[in-house]
């Protein structure tokens, strides 16, 4: 039998963030031994609600440790509530979380486990790269301790989806980015080039209400919104996959088309947030084609399984 690979998520849920969470829950290939919480799509207070509250609905104790509210530099962005809405999880409301979260900041959470069990875990960070940021700030070791760090963000050869240049998770923080890729440790970018190819509808999602009732009514009434979202700007009858394009990456990379390269990201002006190739650097694993039905077929089978209530 194949051995689970222990990951950690650092999310703003977000309606695809709930997406890769519950995926990540159904999915046997993934040990996932906590989840660390960022500012995003909606504040840092209510990622970290809606994070404790999707865990709750899944039956799921698993540690949720509360990161970074802010940028580290720059002024904050508004939150897209037009792509998440207010909430985050579109017109699907949760009951509030019996659990609160861990007394650790998310850095020092990440730090912690990265440490006690070297060589082992993997990071998807799937928001904003701040927490990601300060852990490296405070312990730079951990950097020769993760087995590999995924990230669901960027745009190399591809326009943005904020503006014409940067995707939204590095606009966010920039300034964090940088030093993300800055390090040397084992890197992998899984970006807009390969998510915006693969489309989730709810013909997707449909299965799921039968094999797993509660998470299913809850994520196919929480997708209607972000369908909503993507038919109104970009027509498109579904959404784009992002942030469990990323956790599939980490436990298997074959159907991503990669090559390796330094990245740049730009860090102020009209084109802030922008990553683009570079010719220094740490060399980091950029995906840039995918097989977009083999990932969503793995996606809708592991949702429809039936491991989740």
């Amino acid at each position: 039998m194949t051995r689970s690979t222990p990951i950690i998520i650092d999310t703003d849920p977000g309606i695809d963030d709930a997406m890769a969470i519950l995926y990540a829950l159904a999915d046997p290939a993934v040990d996932l031994i906590g989840l660390t919480t960022i500012f995003g799509n909606v504040p840092e207070a209510t990622a970290t609600r809606n994070t404790l509250a999707l865990l709750e609905l899944a039956g799921a104790d698993i540690p949720v440790a509360a990161g970074a509210a802010m940028p580290l530099v720059q002024t904050p962005h508004p939150h897209p509530d037009f792509v998440h809405g207010v909430e985050g999880f579109g017109d699907a409301l949760l009951d509030p979380p019996m659990r609160r979260p861990d007394a650790r900041p998310a850095y020092q959470f990440i730090i912690d486990a990265v440490t006690d069990r070297p060589g082992e875990i993997t990071l998807v960070p799937v928001g904003p790269l701040t927490n990601l940021a300060l852990a490296l700030q405070a312990a730079p070791e951990i950097a020769q301790q993760v087995a590999r760090v995924v990230i669901m963000g960027g745009a190399v050869r591809h326009k943005g989806n904020v503006n014409a240049y940067a995707e939204a998770n590095i606009w966010q923080d920039p300034h964090a980015a940088a030093a993300v890729f800055a390090a040397e440790w084992p890197m992998t970018l899984v970006g807009l080039d390969v998510t915006e190819r693969v489309i989730c509808t709810a013909a997707d999602l449909a299965p799921m209400m039968e094999t797993s009732p509660r998470c299913g009514a809850f994520l196919t009434k929480a997708a209607e919104f972000y369908f909503g979202f993507h038919q109104e700007t970009e027509g498109i009858d579904g959404c784009h996959l992002h942030d469990p394009s990323a956790i599939i990456a980490a436990l298997d990379p074959a159907p991503f088309e990669q090559i390796s390269a330094p990245l740049s990201v730009t860090l102020e002006g009209a084109e802030a947030g922008m990553t683009r190739e570079a010719t220094r650097g740490p060399p980091i694993d950029l995906c840039l084609g995918v097989d977009a039905e083999r990932v969503l077929g793995r996606f809708r089978r592991q949702l429809a399984s039936g491991r989740l209530p």
